[in-house]
C-alpha cells in the first residue's frame, strides 16, 4: 500500500495464480463498498471494489472478520486514503516537471511530506485497529479522503498544500504580468504586489500552482483575505504561540460546520417519525417481514408458480397424513432460533453491513395545513376501506361455520376443497371425491 501499488495473487484449485497489481496512483480510480455472495449474489455486505472507469476491470476483494464488521471498512479507508492522496497531489501541488518547485526553498519535498502524511494517518488508523478503539466509520481518521466530501474540506486541503510545498523564495520569480516577488520583502508588501499564497511565516505557495478549482470560490477568496492577520508570537509556519496556524484555523472551521451539519442531520432524523404519514411508513416497515409472507402465501393460492405450490401440497400432506402434527411447532421455534442466530453469526462477522436491521422512513414533502387535513382525510378513508374488508372477510369466516347462508357455505367450501383436495384431483381420484362430497353438500343444501 505504500508503494502504492495494491497487489493480489489468486489461489484456485490447481495452486496459486499469476499475481496482479493495480496501481493505486492512477488518475480515475474509485473505491467503493461492495456486496458479494455465492454464484454473483449480492448475499454478504463484506468487500470492496476498486475499479478505474466503467469499462475497465473491477477489483472485487472480500474481507470478512470473525471478530468485528470493521476489517472490510477499515481496507477500505486504507485504499480511499492512496487514492485520495494522490489526487490531492494531483490538484494541489506542481508538476513532476515543473522547475518552479527548485525556486521556492524545500518545495520539491512536498510530495514526500504529503504521501508521510497520508502513510502516518494509516498506521495510526491500523493501530487503532488493533487495539480494538475504533469509531462507528473509520473514513473519519484518515484525512485526505475525509476531506473530499467534510464542509469547508477544500479550505483545509489549500492550507495544507501551503503548508507542503510553500516556502521561502531562493530566487526572484515572475510570471507574465506580475512584478517580481522577493523574500526579502514584507509580507503586506508582497501580498500587495503579487497573486501569491502566502503561510503565516511568509512562506510563499506559488500562484501558478494552484490548479484546483476550489481556489476561485468566494470562501477560499474570504479566507486567504484575512489569513495575514497575525495572532500571536510567530516561531515557524507550524508553531504559534497563543495563536493558531492555518491549518489550525481551516480545521476549527471545518469541525465547527461539520459538527453542524450532523446536529441538523440528527434534527431531521428526528423529525421523520412525526406526522401521520410518516407513522404510516413506519408501520409499513415494520409489518414488511409479514407482508411479504401474505404475499408468498397469495402466489401459492393463486398458483402463479404450480411447482412450489404442488411442493407446498405435497409437504403439508405429509405432515398431515404422517401425524406430524404435533412437531411443526416446536421445529418453527427451532428453525426460528437457528435463522436469529445465523443472522447474529453474520452481522459479527460484517457480512451484512452496519445498516443491516435498521428501519428507514422516507422524508416527507413539506407541505401546509390544507395539504395535512387531506393526508388525514386520506388515511381515515383507506383505514375505513381496511375495517370494511376486515367486516367482509370476517362475516364470510362467520357464515361457513355457522351455515347460517347454506349458498355461501356451499361456494366457499367448494373453492376451499378444491385447494386442499388437489392432489387427490392430480392422482385420479376425482370421481371418488366428488362421489364422497355430493351427499353432504346436498344435505347442507
Amino acid at each position: 500500500m505504500i508503494k502504492i501499488i495494491l497487489s493480489y495473487l489468486a489461489v484456485g484449485l490447481l495452486g496459486q495464480k499469476g499475481a496482479k497489481r493495480l496501481d493505486l496512483a492512477r488518475h480515475g480510480l474509485r473505491v467503493e463498498k461492495a456486496k458479494v455472495g455465492p454464484l454473483g449474489s449480492d448475499l454478504f455486505d463484506s468487500a470492496v471494489s476498486v475499479s478505474s472507469g466503467i469499462e475497465s476491470e473491477t477489483w472485487v476483494l472480500e474481507f470478512v472478520d470473525l471478530g468485528g464488521e470493521l476489517r472490510r471498512d477499515v481496507w477500505h479507508a486504507f485504499i480511499s486514503e492512496v487514492i485520495a492522496s494522490h489526487k490531492f497531489i494531483r490538484e494541489y501541488g506542481p508538476r513532476n516537471s515543473d522547475q518552479s518547485i527548485f525556486q521556492v526553498y524545500g518545495a520539491h519535498k512536498g510530495k514526500e511530506r504529503a504521501i508521510m502524511s497520508a502513510v502516518n494517518s494509516i498506521a495510526r488508523l491500523q493501530a487503532l485497529q488493533f487495539m480494538r478503539k475504533l469509531l462507528d466509520d473509520p473514513i473519519k481518521l484518515v484525512p485526505f479522503s475525509y476531506l473530499q466530501y467534510a464542509p469547508y474540506g477544500d479550505i483545509v486541503c489549500q492550507t495544507l498544500a501551503v503548508y507542503y510545498w510553500a516556502g521561502p523564495l531562493v530566487t526572484k520569480f515572475t510570471e507574465a504580468g506580475e512584478k517580481p516577488a522577493q523574500g526579502t520583502k514584507t509580507l503586506d508588501e508582497t501580498c500587495e504586489s503579487s497573486n501569491h499564497v502566502f503561510d503565516i511565516d511568509g512562506s510563499v505557495y506559488l500562484r501558478k500552482w494552484m490548479m484546483s478549482p476550489s481556489w476561485a470560490s468566494n470562501v477560499s477568496t474570504s479566507f486567504w483575505k484575512n489569513s495575514s492577520v497575525r495572532q500571536g508570537v510567530i516561531l515557524s509556519k507550524n508553531l504559534v504561540v497563543a495563536g493558531l496556524t492555518l491549518v489550525e484555523r481551516a480545521a476549527l472551521i471545518c469541525k465547527e460546520k461539520s459538527q453542524t451539519v450532523e446536529k441538523t442531520q440528527a434534527t431531521i432524523d428526528a423529525a421523520m417519525i412525526k406526522g401521520i404519514p410518516s407513522n404510516i411508513d413506519l408501520f409499513k416497515e415494520l409489518m414488511l417481514p409479514l407482508t411479504l409472507t401474505a404475499k408468498k402465501f397469495e402466489q401459492l393460492r393463486r398458483w402463479e408458480e404450480p411447482h412450489l405450490t404442488i411442493s407446498f401440497l405435497a409437504f403439508a400432506y405429509a405432515i398431515i397424513f404422517r401425524n406430524l402434527l404435533s412437531y411443526v411447532f416446536p421445529m418453527s421455534l427451532m428453525v426460528l432460533a437457528a435463522g436469529m442466530l445465523t443472522l447474529k453469526g453474520l452481522k459479527v462477522q460484517g457480512r451484512l453491513g452496519r445498516t443491516f436491521g435498521k428501519v428507514t422512513i422516507r422524508d416527507q414533502p413539506p407541505s401546509n395545513t390544507i395539504q395535512k387535513i387531506i393526508a388525514v382525510k386520506d388515511a381515515m378513508q383507506d383505514v375505513e376501506n381496511y375495517l370494511q374488508n376486515l367486516n367482509v372477510t370476517l362475516l364470510k369466516i362467520r357464515t361457513i361455520f355457522l351455515s347460517g347462508q347454506p349458498q355461501v357455505c356451499f361456494h366457499d367450501s367448494w373453492e376451499f376443497i378444491t385447494f386442499i383436495q388437489l392432489p387427490k384431483l392430480l392422482t385420479g381420484d376425482i370421481t371418488a371425491m366428488l362421489m364422497a362430497m355430493k351427499p353432504k353438500m346436498e344435505l347442507e343444501l
